[in-house]
């Protein structure tokens, strides 16, 4: 039987990325836009050594062909995970929807979906 808790991929980039996130939650606290989430992340990630690419513009596939219109990524890091960056109520299905749309598109495997806008921070970690 696998050990699911330590088989997954990017496990430990992963906890770290969600620990600066944390940080950023603790300090700023819920109400803010993304876009001010987004800028203290980059801080965080600079601080921790974390290699990240903020709004980064990737490919998105159907069938063989590449499309004209691409998907920004809040961030990319490790060169493997999507970060989507919320500041709203709650993350719903739709939110999960669209990041397994990213991974499917792009053909990254985890995609981490962060809410910093509840009292708590929220965060779904999601596998392709």
């Amino acid at each position: 039987m696998p050990d699911l808790l330590n088989d997954f991929p990017y496990k430990l980039e992963t906890y770290k990325i969600i620990g600066a996130c944390m940080e950023v939650h603790k300090n700023l606290g819920c109400g803010f836009l993304e876009a001010v989430y987004q800028e203290a992340l980059e801080i965080e990630f600079f601080d921790l050594e974390i290699p990240f690419e903020r709004e980064k513009q990737i490919d998105i596939s159907y069938k063989d062909y590449v499309l004209s219109k691409k998907y920004i990524a809040d961030f990319i890091c490790y060169e493997g995970i999507i970060l989507e960056l919320k500041a709203i109520d709650e993350i719903k299905k739709e939110h999960i929807s669209q990041v397994l749309n990213y991974l499917s598109a792009t053909n990254m495997k985890i995609g981490l979906i962060i809410n910093f806008g509840s009292s708590s921070l929220q965060y779904k970690r999601i596998v392709k």
